[in-house]
């Protein structure tokens, strides 16, 4: 950055390690110097290497070195060093240079080569610490490359200036390889980590020589604005496209596809619709004729269902043939006759020239079929006619769903449908709540035994039991409430039995009675139920025959409540996956706020999941939002398939989550019933983080993890727009509550809400694996995260990284203002004096200095804000530096499949010390909170007769005093010289470290 006000600067550079300081020759009048200056370090301790930081600092020197600005520095973590011998070679290293304060101005970067040596041999790496937080992945960082540096070789000022004027706009990735490169995971010994320290799992290795740039931003503390973050692997990124889709390409009218279309790329068909035939001749000796249609074009041949003995037959069949797969300029189009025995007879065929097709494109009404008469196979027109109709079409056609296209002209027709694109709908679920009050007049088995009763409900495949009667009398009392999830229509029965127990693991029923759903009133309001209904107990043997009004002259009752709550949202997701947050009742609904369109278009270098022919995939996905499922057609044996499918949703709310999965069809070649559809992956875009009416268009990468580490399988490649149709109803959104209101005046536990959100998985799953084609269970369950929240290591090592950056910018802000009263930036120093004068005698510009300041950083992030979609970030997740161990772990069964017991005791050990950990930290927050309550609270009296006395002169203080004058005082001691200061912690810290808390009273 220029700083001598001519547009030019004289750079210098001073390098800080552990005490040590060294600083280069000043390059006068020079944007781009070049040094070439070696530095040498000491370093006391090796193993110390890894917890120090180098800093470098870039000065323009001003009058002769007496004066100097600062021109950005960069701090690097000792961790990143490589370990090298003089022998060896280090490549050029790049690192951005960074801002000191909020104020700097700052720009370029600085070219260095780090190394440490130890008597020209590597030493041995340091024991690990638990407390360093490290991790081993490589992070990437792009940038534009606008002025490469080239510190090799001297540029003559000629060639530099020249290459200043140049604009080189391409894009240079660099690798940050330091150290850690992880060995053979296979190789890696069991062990027992120290807690959250991300302990290193196998020995460093050095890594390849390539253009890198270490990890400057590991070591050091952030800056007040903002603290870098290591970079994802590229692999794992977003890839922004264009494809020639209508949305992009704006067009205006002249194609009608664009209308409803407009995210996905056109693709032409050429559809063949079979529809029936008539006069046809008997071919057999019998006199009799089973015809089927032969549709050929190319190498590809469609078959439809052959009739048996019918000479009239109707097919109703639709063919589509991909045009970018044409192989002939003609269509043939033949009637045969099944023949069991010898080769199936001709009957007639008709021709088409692909050129006379007409084209239809919707909204255009369907073409409409015609007769044609078949020819023999010498041309003569012989008897027979079939109704045909032949167009070149898009996907957009209405028939596209359920053609038969040309890549499944080998699938059976009983297995076509497994092919197909289908959209379903979750059914609509209701909380069932059955609250069993009490039972009258009980008749016991034996009755000179004591009763021990409790009422057993079950409602489909759902059972729960309430606890035994405290009254062991024939007139029990429970007054629990029950749970369950119901589904329209309401086809099960609610199964209410009183059972005695009459010895460990066996119950008598005393009565039962069944109840309909349907008759089950719904409750809209929040505080009003039903009132409670008396019903008669029947024996087992009689409670089926009801309905018959087989009746005791004597039974027992139950006084049971139930009702209907229509004003929950029944959860079927995991909770931060949410796609739906309405209530069940529709009454109870909002207007949407907006329409989502997704356009699947294609996948590449999907994971082959088939070892037949090549190893290939037949690839299909499914996509969750709101209550609508949606699936594409099976693209069969290909690793790159095209879908090219549209859909849309209406939103309601717009912090939801659309889900998308990948799937390999297992069910196309006469599979049985009980194989799986193999998962490769899936994708999730919330909502909110989409800018409205843009067209997204991105390569997502299918990442998974497995045992055995991180996997991409593949990338897909999505469109998506957003459009808001409501902007007041959304932004209104952003002030109601996520769940209905049901949900917080009464809200329901969390123990029971995962055991309702399992069984309404199951429900939606077992409704929609009955439909055709079915939505498998497996599908069903991917989309939903069954098993979410299963322990993971891994992913608490990821929270705790989370909230260590929330709580690294409390520390900025700390550090920020130490350095203000440690008069460490003069400058900045005297402008908090400034504004600290201007806040005390205008008190009322406190608060709009505070909004102002907040609106001022948020207009200033606004150049920085996120341009792509978020997607899984692999860094965050801990799952690019997993040990296969935890994976192992993470990956088990539950209860643990593992039989070995070292095994299971490391994990235990481990498990002990991470929650020790956690304890330590837990008992600490709350200590610091229990001395605050001993401030008051005469658990030391002593300190709290200094406190209360110490408040009342405060009091007294500052009702004499001038609030004003208070101010001052107290900001001028705050922002006193560190001359004036002293090096012990201050008075009010010893007085509040000194006040008891109850860790000293715990065992």
């Amino acid at each position: 950055m220029p700083k001598d006000g001519q547009g030019s600067a004289s750079p210098f550079v001073e390098v800080h390690f552990d005490e040590q300081r060294q600083r280069t020759q000043t390059k006068p009048r020079e944007l781009n110097p070049i040094w070439n200056e070696k530095f040498s370090f000491n370093v006391n301790n090796p193993r110390d290497l890894p917890s120090k930081t180098i800093e470098v600092v870039v000065y323009n020197d001003r009058k002769g070195g007496h004066h100097k600005n600062f021109l950005g520095h960069v701090r690097i973590s000792g961790n990143s060093v490589p370990l090298l011998s003089d022998s060896e070679a280090i490549d050029l290293q790049r690192y951005p240079l960074e801002k000191r304060g909020l104020f700097s101005h700052i720009k370029g970067d600085i070219a260095l080569k780090i190394y440490a040596v130890h008597d020209g041999n590597h030493y041995p790496p340091p024991p690990t610490n638990a407390g360093s937080f490290e991790t081993e992945a490589t992070p990437v960082f792009q940038e534009i490359n606008t002025n490469k540096l080239q510190a090799e070789d001297a540029i003559d000022d000629h060639e530099k200036k020249n290459k200043k004027k140049r604009k080189d706009k391409e894009v240079r990735t660099f690798h940050s390889i330091g150290t850690a490169t992880g060995g053979p995971a296979a190789a890696a010994p069991p062990f027992v980590s120290s807690g959250f320290g991300f302990d290193t799992h196998v020995m460093k290795e050095k890594a390849p020589t390539v253009e890198t740039r270490t990890d400057f931003a590991r070591a050091g503390p952030p800056t007040a604005m903002h603290m870098h973050l290591p970079k994802q692997n590229p692999e794992f990124l977003l890839v922004e496209t264009r494809p020639p889709v209508a949305a992009r390409m704006r067009f205006r009218g002249g194609d009608k596809m664009a209308c409803n279309y407009d995210l996905v790329e056109q693709m032409r068909f050429l559809y063949v619709s079979v529809v029936k035939a008539k006069d046809l001749p008997a071919m057999d000796v019998s006199g009799s004729l089973d015809p089927y249609v032969e549709v050929k074009l190319g190498n590809y041949k469609g078959k439809t269902k052959y009739l048996e003995k019918n000479q009239s037959p109707v097919w109703k069949q639709i063919f589509a043939f991909s045009k970018d797969r044409l192989q002939s300029n003609l269509l043939e189009v033949t009637v045969k006759d099944k023949d069991f025995v010898t080769k199936d007879d001709f009957v007639g065929r008709v021709f088409f020239d692909l050129s006379e097709v007409p084209l239809r494109v919707p909204p255009d009404s369907p073409l409409a079929p015609q007769w044609y008469r078949l020819e023999d196979k010498r041309g003569i027109k012989t008897r027979g006619e079939i109704m045909l109709a032949v167009w070149m079409g898009t996907q957009a056609d209405e028939s596209f769903p359920e053609a038969w296209h040309s890549d499944a002209h080998d699938i059976s027709h009983t297995n076509l449908a497994n092919t197909r694109s289908k959209v379903y709908f979750s059914p609509k679920l209701y909380y069932l709540r059955v609250q069993i009050i009490e039972a009258q007049d009980l008749i016991p088995s034996d009755k000179g035994r004591m009763l021990e009763v409790s009422v057993k409900v079950q409602l489909g495949n759902q059972g729960r039991v309430t606890r035994p009667s405290q009254t062991r009398t024939t007139n029990p009392i429970w007054n629990d409430e029950l749970m369950f999830v119901a589904s329209e229509p309401f086809e099960d029965f609610i199964i209410v039995s009183v059972e005695e127990r009459i010895a460990p693991g066996k119950d008598e029923i005393l009565g039962k009675v069944i109840l309909s759903v349907r008759d089950i009133p719904p409750r809209f309001e929040t505080h009003k139920f039903p009132d409670p209904c008396w019903f008669n107990l029947f024996k087992p043997s009689l409670a089926q025959e009801e309905g018959e009004k087989k009746k005791d002259k004597f039974s027992s009752k139950i006084l049971l409540r139930l009702c209907l709550d229509a004003g929950y949202h029944v959860l079927d997701e995991a909770t931060h996956f949410s796609s739906d947050l309405q209530p069940s009742s529709k009454h109870l609904r909002k207007p949407s706020i907006g329409i989502l369109e997704l356009g699947i278009l294609s996948a590449r270098n999907l994971l082959p999941m088939k070892g037949k022919d090549g190893r290939t995939t037949d690839a299909y996905c499914a996509a969750k939002y709101g209550n609508k499922w949606v699936r594409t057609r099976t693209i069969l044996n290909t690793l790159n398939p095209r879908w090219n499918e549209q859909y849309t949703w209406e939103v309601y709310d717009p912090c939801t989550v659309i889900t998308i999965g990948v799937f390999d069809n297992c069910h196309i070649n006469g599979s049985k019933d009980d194989s799986r559809d193999q998962r490769i992956g899936k994708v999730r875009i919330r909502l909110s983080t989409l800018e409205t009416d843009r067209k997204y268009t991105y390569y997502y990468p299918l990442l998974v993890l497995t045992p055995s580490g991180l996997r991409k399988h593949g990338e897909l490649h999505l469109s998506l727009r957003f459009t808001c149709t409501a902007w007041v109803n959304m932004v209104a959104q952003y002030g109601k509550p996520l769940l209905p209101k049901m949900h917080y005046v009464q809200p329901i536990s969390v123990k029971h809400i995962d055991w309702l959100r399992h069984q309404a998985m199951q429900i939606v799953a077992a409704r929609l694996s009955r439909a055709e084609p079915p939505l498998r269970r497996e599908v069903v369950e991917y989309i939903l995260d069954v098993d979410y929240h299963m322990w993971s290591l891994r992913r608490s090592k990821a929270n705790f990284l989370r909230i260590m950056s929330l709580l690294s910018g409390i520390t900025a802000a700390c550090k920020w203002y130490n350095d203000i009263c440690n008069w460490r930036n003069p400058i900045t120093t005297c402008l908090v004096h400034v504004l600290l004068f201007i806040l005390v005698c205008y008190p009322e510009l406190i608060l709009p200095t505070v909004f102002l300041y907040l609106f001022v950083v948020g207009l200033w992030n606004y150049r920085f804000r996120p341009r792509h979609p978020p997607h899984m970030d692999t860094r965050l997740s801990q799952a690019d530096s997993a040990h296969p161990d935890e994976l192992d772990e993470e990956f088990d069964s539950f209860p643990a499949s593992r039989t070995p017991s070292d095994i299971v005791r490391m994990r235990y050990d481990r498990l002990r010390s991470v929650a020790g950990r956690v304890q330590t930290v837990v008992g600490d927050l709350a200590s610091q909170g229990e001395r605050a309550q001993a401030l008051l609270g005469w658990r030391d009296p002593r300190a709290t007769a200094i406190f209360i006395l110490f408040s009342l002169i405060w009091a007294v203080f500052i009702y004499v005093t001038p609030f004003q004058v208070v101010a001052v005082l107290v900001g001028l001691y705050l922002l006193r010289h560190p001359r004036f200061r002293s090096k012990m912690p201050a008075v009010p810290v010893n007085f509040f470290k000194r006040l008891p808390s109850k860790s000293d009273i715990l065992l």
